[in-house]
């Protein structure tokens, strides 16, 4: 099926949508149904690819690699998840707690965070005094220019073009 082959491709939104224009052709097909539902697990969707497997078993009730393979892993994916969920809003809840309690008052008028401003500001100014600039003329050369803020320099009359 084309669905299994954009799957094997990694190409999840058009396995799915050709999955499901199998299973409108044809909706008695079991392994279309198996085939829509391995996509939607591809896609994340772990609800809807347990209805998928639902279906096809419901066809063929018989099918083994349904059963074992596809529906109880579904199945395990479905109970991660929801664990992972209330993991995660238990840790959320604990995340706000600790950062009301761990954020200390900062002193911002302190004399070290004042110097390091200064010498912030002192590293800014040499940057901006020296500026490196490339320039390709109209003819095709290439020069890099350190362009000092009292002396600009240009390297010819000629037209170019100016790169950061």
């Amino acid at each position: 099926m084309k669905s299994q082959v954009l799957m094997s491709l990694h190409e999840m939104f058009p396995a799915v949508h050709a999955a499901e224009m199998a299973v409108q052709r044809n909706p008695r097909s079991w392994d279309a149904w198996q085939t829509l539902g391995r996509a939607q697990l591809g896609l994340g969707e772990i609800a809807l690819a347990i209805r998928s497997f639902q279906v096809s078993l419901h066809i063929f009730p018989m099918n083994p690699e349904v059963w074992k393979e596809d529906l109880s892993w579904a199945r395990k994916l479905q109970e991660q998840q929801k664990a992972t969920k209330t993991v995660s809003v238990q840790a959320l809840a604990k995340g706000e707690e600790l950062v009301q309690e761990s954020v200390p008052d900062y002193d911002f008028e302190s004399d070290e965070i004042v110097a390091v401003c200064a010498a912030i500001a002192e590293k800014e100014k040499a940057i901006s005094a020296a500026k490196t600039m490339v320039i390709v003329s109209a003819s095709g050369t290439v020069e890099t220019v350190t362009e000092q803020d009292n002396c600009p320099a240009t390297p010819d009359e000629t037209l170019f073009i100016r790169a950061r």
